[in-house]
């Protein structure tokens, strides 16, 4: 979506589309000026014009402004470039924060009164600061219409703003491949007015969509909407992660503190899983990929997915 009416999506359009067109005016020219010139030496200076090398003494003046001009203009450019990047360090203290936890591949978007929502919903000419969480691998937040980009980084404090100045619907998209699914992880900003954003602010947050009716459904369900499916499988496929058949009450060959050892599947086990993946590492599966879960479930929330865990035992 781009503006008709003079108004930029976000404060940073002008200063983004200003550095773009004057460096790609500036390399289109000399890509013109430099093939033009290249094709008149080669036709005015061939062999048959000139069979006999003509020495040149070179002339300094014209050194001079070959090299002096494009200094200038490559110290332009990185002007257009730091004045647009500048101000995205230093977000307003009176800004709106949210947390946005990235998983393959997904994002989920969490605001300061605990609401969560998998759009971003944003209030018309407010700063908005974005805290940046990964939950597996490295992703990047990327909303093209308000030429603004961040990755986000497993374990490292990132954070990203802008101040979002037309409504509307905007596309967002995950720029850093990051597996399988990359393609299909994007979302969407939603630029409301400040009546319409307060209402939705307001409303009661939406429990997780419960699409079964029998034992575990609620802890499946759970499960989907942190995307634990992404890298495991209730049927014994292998991902990246190990299979949730036959999981529960099984005993397992696990990596803790550099040695191995044999568990039994149990509420801790599982607990400490969610809350510490990284504590014990199932032998054969790669360690380091999975983050904690501990912001975003709850003891309530593990009990409800041990009761599904416990329905994909074989009969």
């Amino acid at each position: 979506m781009y503006s008709t009416t003079g108004i930029e999506a976000s404060n940073y359009v002008s200063t983004y589309n200003t550095a773009f067109y004057f460096i790609a005016g500036v390399s289109l020219l000399l890509l013109i000026g430099l093939t033009i010139t290249m094709l008149y030496f080669v036709f005015r200076y061939n062999r048959k014009k000139n069979p006999v090398a003509t020495q040149i003494e070179g002339n300094t003046a014209l050194e001079i402004t070959w090299t002096v001009i494009p200094v200038f203009l490559a110290l332009f450019m990185f002007h257009l470039g730091w004045a647009g990047w500048k101000p995205t360090a230093k977000p307003p203290k009176d800004a709106m924060n949210i947390t946005v936890v990235a998983r393959m591949w997904s994002f989920l978007f969490i605001y300061e009164n605990g609401k969560q929502s998998p759009d971003l919903i944003v209030p018309l000419n407010t700063p908005v600061k974005i805290n940046l969480v990964s939950m597996d691998v490295i992703h990047s937040l990327f909303i093209p219409d308000f030429r603004i980009k961040s990755d986000i980084i497993p374990g490292r404090q990132k954070f990203m703003w802008f101040l979002p100045q037309l409504e509307g619907k905007y596309k967002i998209f995950c720029a850093e491949y990051c597996g399988l699914q990359h393609s299909y992880m994007h979302s969407t900003v939603d630029v409301m007015t400040q009546e319409k954003f307060k209402k939705w602010y307001a409303e009661a947050a939406k429990p997780v969509a419960i699409t079964g009716t029998g034992p575990g459904a609620a802890g499946e369900a759970i499960m989907r909407s942190q995307g634990c499916f992404a890298c495991h499988t209730p049927d014994g496929t292998k991902l990246i992660g190990p299979s949730y058949l036959n999981l529960w009450g099984s005993q397992q060959v696990i990596l803790r503190d550099g040695k191995e050892i044999t568990i039994t599947v149990d509420p801790d086990y599982i607990k400490r899983s969610v809350l510490e993946p990284n504590a014990d590492i199932t032998k054969g599966f790669p360690a380091n990929l999975m983050q904690s879960y501990r912001s975003t479930i709850t003891d309530d929330d593990i009990a409800k997915i041990i009761e599904y865990l416990k329905t994909l035992n074989d009969k």
